[in-house]
């Protein structure tokens, strides 16, 4: 068993990153814009978007053991909240057409870019965009919690499937309100806000995911986080030691529906233009199933079942939609025929991993170092060798034993 120091992890994991990074950096240079490998910055944008949001979906179902499914309603104020405040002053005439220019008559992120670009040039207009971004997401952040706070006043006193439908209730309560026409000249009602701002690297949603990550993870690892896994294991256990229940379970709420408003903002930010149309139960239900695939408290399965989920979903399936796949044509290859392909391989991963990839495993230095280790020295065959002989020699047994009980 390999066993590392605490700074020696924490140099593996600062030299992993920078390597990503640079890989992302130096890939999205050479790939041209026509290649079909560029798909796989697809993956990444919005795998990393989706891993976020599935972690923090985690942190309260897998790690609190709260069973919410309010993960959509609380991405759409996200993704509304960026979209609003970073739409440029002259497009508020185009998007807001139906309500004379919109309520809202500034732009956060334009303010910014001003402001820095008559000190600083263009690099100065730049620098203040990416900052009024920042800014916007931690505002969405922000909004997003506080109405998770309101909303976890009632419904964190229910447990259960009582507490899933009454978060999947809200959540379909903000969408019909983000509809409103009376609420149009603030959310457009049910048009498309678009033309705000956005990211133009993919480095961008990955950096910031993975700071969000990197955050849950130092949260899970301290006094609170301990709290929160003793009131998934037993709740009366828990509070006999001291945890106060509700502050607990509510600020694992409004934690986890924070970084689920800033999934959402980046969501925006990838797909360009927003509606509340597709923020339904349905997507919710995806979240839900990729920690299911990943591993319920799990914050590394999570991560996995999000970017596996994406890249089956939106790349490495596609083809079964266009009648031709890994250079097979057939006939019931048709538009829809991957959703039930990829089906058939959820079901797989569920009766095959019932606890998911990882179950409740975390990736560790030791042990990715190990298995590189135990392979290339030939002890991961010689392990298997010396358990199947001696499942041999127990069988071999069993029959003996079983040959003298018929005599």
């Amino acid at each position: 068993m390999i066993e590392l120091t605490k700074r020696k992890k924490t140099t593996l994991s600062i030299a992993a990153c920078l390597i990503i990074l640079v890989a992302i950096y130096v890939g999205n240079m050479l790939v041209p814009p026509t290649s079909g490998m560029r798909m796989l910055f697809t993956v990444l944008e919005k795998g990393s978007i989706y891993a976020l949001v599935a972690v923090s979906m985690n942190l309260l179902n897998g790690f609190t053991g709260l069973f919410s499914l309010g993960q959509a309603g609380f991405m759409l104020i996200g993704a509304y909240t960026y979209a609003i405040f970073s739409i440029p002053v002259g497009m508020k005439d185009s998007v807001y057409q139906y309500f004379d220019g919109g309520l809202i008559k500034f732009s956060i992120t334009e303010k910014l870019g001003s402001a820095l670009g008559g000190v600083m040039g263009d690099f100065g207009t730049m620098l203040g965009e990416h900052i009024g971004m920042i800014f916007l997401m931690i505002c969405a952040g922000l909004l997003t919690a506080g109405v998770a706070a309101l909303i976890g006043l009632p419904v964190l006193r229910l447990k259960s499937d009582y507490l899933a439908i009454a978060t999947l209730g809200f959540a379909e309560i903000l969408r019909a309100f983000f509809q409103w026409k009376a609420a149009g000249p603030i959310t457009n009602s049910s048009n498309l806000l678009r033309s705000y701002t956005t990211y133009d690297t993919p480095l961008f949603p990955v950096i910031a995911a993975g700071i969000c990550i990197a955050f849950i993870i130092l949260l899970i690892n301290s006094s609170y986080g301990r709290a929160f896994k003793a009131i998934r294991d037993d709740e009366i256990a828990a509070e006999a030691m001291g945890v106060n229940l509700f502050k607990h379970k509510q600020l694992s709420f409004i934690i986890s529906s924070f970084f689920a408003g800033l999934g959402g903002a980046l969501l925006a930010m990838f797909q360009s233009s927003i509606a509340s149309t597709p923020f339904t139960s349905n997507m919710t239900y995806e979240i839900l199933l990729i920690v299911v695939i990943g591993g319920i408290g799990s914050v590394t399965g999570s991560i996995i079942g999000a970017f596996l989920f994406v890249a089956c979903s939106e790349w490495w399936l596609r083809g079964l939609d266009s009648g031709t796949f890994l250079g097979i044509s057939a006939a019931f290859m048709r538009p829809g025929f991957r959703k039930v392909v990829f089906a058939v391989i959820i079901m797989c991963i569920v009766l095959f991993y019932s606890r998911g990839i990882m179950g409740t495993k975390e990736f560790t230095w030791e042990g990715f170092l190990g298995f590189f280790k135990r392979l290339f020295t030939g002890q991961a065959l010689k392990g298997r060798k010396e358990k199947k002989n001696k499942s041999s020699k127990n069988n071999h047994n069993t029959n003996t034993d079983n040959e003298k009980e018929a005599q």
